[in-house]
């Protein structure tokens, strides 16, 4: 063994004799550059000075914190309030000035009901002001269960589930269904909450242009081809469409029939969010399946807030019973907030009822729709945005500025004329750092069944001589 050993040095110094000259010192020169970097320090070592107890205390005094927010100017419209005392019902005063209420979703006027505030005045005796609880923990009340069930019965579903607050609504129901990994193809005009609950979901998010059926049908079958790619993947992931009834940012209606083929051709669910279109579409009220005579039991889930049309606070999902009780173990505005106070919940219920008694409400409500649609129509400098059976319809300016603030400021001085004037309007709002697709900015003109005949020529005739007197002059 020592032997082979002494033979391979041997051998060793022998290539060392025998070696080119040039090769020795590249070899040495490499290994004297392995040896810097190993025994070398990385960085310098800086002159160190020590402060003094009077220097260290002028550093602290003199540090400034970055700022928590950025700077937003006192003026900026969010920050000044118009103020309401009373009821925000047909007739409204706002910082003291009576007008005509054309700003507040008050669509089948039962927000001053009397049989409404007398149910709610009853229960608040019965019961107190709130709940002090989420719904598994002491907050589910025998009044809440009643609203359920009336609510499924009013939708014809199995099952209905109430939540506490209207926006919380749709951004719990998302994420309770899909999940990381999973799909959601959704309209770029969704309003908020469906942005926030899309986020929660951390699902892929893919969106097809506003009521493009053919750019939505592109989407699905791009992911057709992908699942045949990986057909194991495919089996697990779970795919949806959201969408809105009638879209709060454009007041147009999703086309549902193309969406329901489009559903059972791809194997995809639909969430129906119908917030603006609960009270409204429909010879019942019961929204956009029955404005297109869809069967309800197509679309997977409903959602809608019970701040419109029932002129109460919170909302609510609707569908087969399985789907429902899952938001009861996963729905986070469902188990985590404090129910919906009974008082609420009570005037919910009376509200459906005098929907029930009266569905003649929902014709009226549609031909002043279809009235105050028409009479807007060629406001100078004006483009009215919406269908004619939208109760929340939009004013954009036709010529853009090319400056958002400016824009709005443009249309917040139309609203402001006709405030003088006694006619409440309001500007469409929204954060405008948040939203994935920023509407254009606009002024939002709602209509109820109590403004009367005068009440919208006097609104229009404000609007139109507003328009020529800022916008044309």
């Amino acid at each position: 063994m020592a032997t082979g050993q002494q033979w391979v040095l041997v051998e060793m110094v022998q290539a060392f004799y025998e070696a080119p000259a040039y090769h020795l010192i590249l070899e040495g020169i490499l290994i004297l550059w392995i040896i810097r970097l190993l025994f070398s320090k990385t960085y310098k070592l800086h002159e160190t000075y020590k402060l003094t107890e009077k220097e260290k205390e002028d550093l602290i005094e003199e540090w400034q914190p970055e700022a928590l927010v950025p700077p937003v100017s006192k003026d900026y419209p969010t920050l000044n309030y118009d103020v309401v005392t009373g009821p925000p019902s047909h007739k409204i005063t706002i910082n003291g000035k009576d007008c005509i209420n054309f700003a507040s979703f008050n669509f089948l006027g039962l927000l001053d009901n009397e049989r409404v505030k007398q149910k709610a005045l009853a229960s608040l005796k019965k019961y107190g002001v709130g709940t002090c609880g989420p719904r598994g923990f002491y907050g589910t009340f025998d009044v809440h269960l009643e609203l359920e069930s009336r609510l499924s019965k009013f939708m014809k579903t199995e099952e209905a589930i109430i939540y506490s607050y209207g926006f919380a609504t749709i951004a719990s129901a998302i994420p309770a269904y899909s999940k990381r990994g999973d799909i959601i193809f959704v309209d770029e005009a969704a309003c908020f909450a469906i942005q926030k609950g899309l986020q929660a979901s951390r699902s892929l998010i893919k969106y097809f242009k506003h009521n493009d059926m053919e750019d939505l049908e592109r989407l699905l079958k791009e992911q057709e081809l992908e699942d045949l790619k990986n057909p194991r993947k495919a089996r697990v992931t779970r795919k949806f469409i959201v969408v809105e009834g009638l879209y709060i940012n454009t007041a147009d209606i999703c086309p549902l029939p193309e969406l329901v083929k489009l559903k059972y051709k791809y194997k995809v669910r639909i969430f129906l969010e119908e917030s603006m279109s609960f009270g409204v579409l429909g010879d019942h009220g019961r929204g956009v399946t029955e404005h297109f005579g869809v069967n309800i039991d197509d679309i997977d889930l409903i959602s809608a807030n019970m701040e419109n049309a029932l002129a109460s606070i919170g909302g609510f999902c609707c569908g087969r019973s399985f789907v429902i009780d899952h938001q009861r173990l996963s729905g986070q505005g469902y188990c985590f907030s404090a129910s919906l106070p009974p008082m609420l919940a009570a005037a919910a219920i009376e509200a459906l009822n005098i929907m029930e008694e009266d569905p003649d409400v929902f014709r009226v409500l549609r031909e002043k729709c279809k009235h105050v649609y028409n009479t807007l129509q060629g406001t100078p400098g004006l483009k009215l945005v919406g269908v004619p059976v939208a109760p929340a319809l939009h004013l954009e300016l036709e010529r853009s500025s090319g400056s958002r603030e400016s824009d709005m400021k443009q249309l917040r001085s139309i609203v402001d004329y006709c405030m003088e004037r006694h006619v409440a309007l309001t500007l469409a709002r929204y954060l405008e750092k948040e939203e994935r697709f920023l509407p254009p900015p606009s002024i939002r003109v709602v209509v109820t069944i109590e403004q009367t005949e005068e009440d919208i020529q006097k609104a229009v005739a404000c609007i139109r001589e507003a328009a020529s007197a800022l916008l044309i002059s």
